[in-house]
């Protein structure tokens, strides 16, 4: 078994819409080991959400160009699957949370309704065995009236509830890799500290792989062991986050870890 959760080999993704090709990510390639919580870390625009939104192949083709060596979960190589095969991993074994959780939500499907088809559609089970894992699933992620959350529309939640449901929903199946792009850009601090405690317990619960995609070094240092620092859609520096912290390389880096004096990892 590969014990890498995902490879990334050279990974180019071009715009071409306005006759020419623009890369807005310039060769990125990097590891992500089983259970490990590697971030993604730069200023708007460097690229972080092309380069998700690219491995799992949720690009339209009609706009984007992506090339790459390999994209590699475990011993799949996804840049070589065609769309049905892609459609058969996400949610599955590899599954992205949104920046705004409404997106990943179907405002006219109650909570229990929208997390029960995922075990049905991916592990075959029953109406009733579903919503018992539908509650269980509510429950790890820090519900204590998992029955109500069940029975309530995405709109009748607060938006640290509503990114509770999309973790839930995203941890349903036990991914080897999860990418969170920006999971609490618009929560609160007290309630972004609870979401990011709680999704990576339960990734580390199920041994899941995390790609968190951040422009926030403290939540960096609070919860990532790698981090890949990127600017105009390539990566200039890499290091473990004590590392990044003690000594950081390049310009660029020093510039982001001033913007936040306080943050320091453990």
């Amino acid at each position: 078994m590969n014990p890498y959760a995902l490879t990334v080999q050279n990974l180019t993704v071009s715009n071409g819409r306005h006759g020419r090709a623009a890369a807005v990510v310039d060769g990125v390639s990097f590891r992500l080991r089983d259970g490990e919580v590697l971030a993604i870390v730069g200023a708007s625009g460097c690229g972080k959400t092309k380069t998700a939104e690219a491995i799992m192949g949720l690009l339209s083709r009609d706009q984007w160009t992506v090339h790459a060596d390999a994209i590699e979960l475990g011993d799949t190589n996804l840049f070589s699957l065609p769309e049905s095969g892609m459609r058969k991993l996400r949610g599955r074994a590899i599954s992205m949370i949104f920046q705004e959780p409404l997106t990943a939500l179907d405002p006219v499907f109650t909570v229990g309704n929208q997390l029960s088809s995922i075990f049905r559609r991916h592990r075959g089970q029953t109406r009733r065995e579903a919503s018992q894992s539908s509650a269980e699933m509510l429950g790890s992620v820090g519900f204590a009236d998992t029955g109500h959350i069940m029975q309530s529309y995405p709109h009748q939640l607060s938006g640290g509830m509503r990114q509770r449901v999309v973790t839930a929903m995203a941890m349903a199946c036990r991914p080897r890799v999860l990418i969170a792009d920006e999971p609490t850009t618009s929560l609160d601090v007290t309630t972004q500290a609870q979401v990011l405690d709680q999704l990576t317990r339960v990734a580390q619960e199920y041994g899941t792989a995390i790609l968190l995609i951040t422009h926030d070094l403290g939540v960096v240092a609070q919860y990532c062991d790698r981090a890949l620092v990127m600017l105009g859609g390539r990566v200039v520096e890499e290091a473990s986050v004590p590392e990044l912290f003690a000594g950081p390389r390049h310009p660029h880096t020093r510039d982001l870890l001033r913007s936040v004096p306080a943050a320091r990892p453990g």
